[in-house]
């Protein structure tokens, strides 16, 4: 059986003290609800803070750059805070993983962690504005969104799953697109990128809908899921460590 959490260090050959490692077509599908969350966490940040996504920066990007051609500060502000905290994010959470040594999973599960908490702290926030945050209150719910997201990503990056992605799914849509052209009979390939894409389409259609009839609560789906994934795959590790 091949293993997506291989835990060994690459710089030292052994095996990880830290615990054994989960197959990887139980990874695959916990990357499915992380998938569904940050497309329930776009939903509500395009649509509530400022026309910015929390893990999509292509647009963030483009929008900082209509932002400078038209001089909209609001909106500079905006989406560098996006872009910015995404991009700590990432680099907060690839440092602890990036040696799959002793204690690797130990700091997996601290990392998740950081991100529910980052997560909780969005909807705390949004809470407290009453489901309308105004122009102070807006980066500030952006940037935790944005940063919990660069911690996802980071996350997955280190999942094992070559080429998975969970937050920004343009090249998993171009490689499955390619590839259904190029080799249509290698379709079983993609199917795990497709099932990412559809759920990014879910979580955010399940996003849209509690933002539309109870907006107080759209920012604590993607934050119960999160947490949901993390509390399974800390499960299921420490499962197979007393089995092992």
């Amino acid at each position: 059986m091949k293993e997506a959490y291989r835990a060994v260090d690459p710089h030292r050959g052994g095996p990880d003290a830290g615990g054994a490692a989960l197959p990887e077509r139980v990874v695959t599908r916990l990357l499915l609800p992380l998938t569904a969350a940050s497309g329930g966490l776009d939903a509500v940040c395009v649509t509530r803070l400022g026309g910015l996504f929390a893990s999509v920066i292509t647009g963030n990007m483009v929008q900082l750059g209509r932002a400078i051609a038209t001089a909209d500060a609001r909106l500079a502000l905006g989406a560098t805070t996006a872009v910015g905290s995404y991009a700590i994010g990432v680099a907060i959470g690839a440092v602890p993983l990036r040696h799959r040594g002793s204690g690797w999973w130990r700091r997996h599960t601290v990392v998740s962690a950081v991100e529910v908490v980052l997560l909780a702290g969005m909807a705390a926030g949004w809470l407290a504005t009453r489901a309308h945050p105004g122009r102070v209150t807006t980066p500030l719910l952006l940037g935790l969104a944005a940063l919990a997201m660069g911690l996802q990503s980071a996350i997955t990056i280190n999942s094992g799953v070559r080429g998975a992605s969970t937050t920004y799914l343009t090249g998993t849509l171009t490689k499955v697109a390619h590839s259904l052209t190029v080799d249509p009979h290698r379709f079983a390939a993609g199917a795990g990128g497709l099932a990412r894409l559809a759920a990014l389409l879910c979580g955010a259609a399940a996003g849209a809908l509690v933002l539309h009839v109870a907006p107080l609560w759209a920012p604590l789906l993607p934050a119960a899921i999160v947490a949901a994934v993390a509390v399974s795959a800390a499960a299921l590790t420490h499962d197979r460590q007393n089995r092992s």
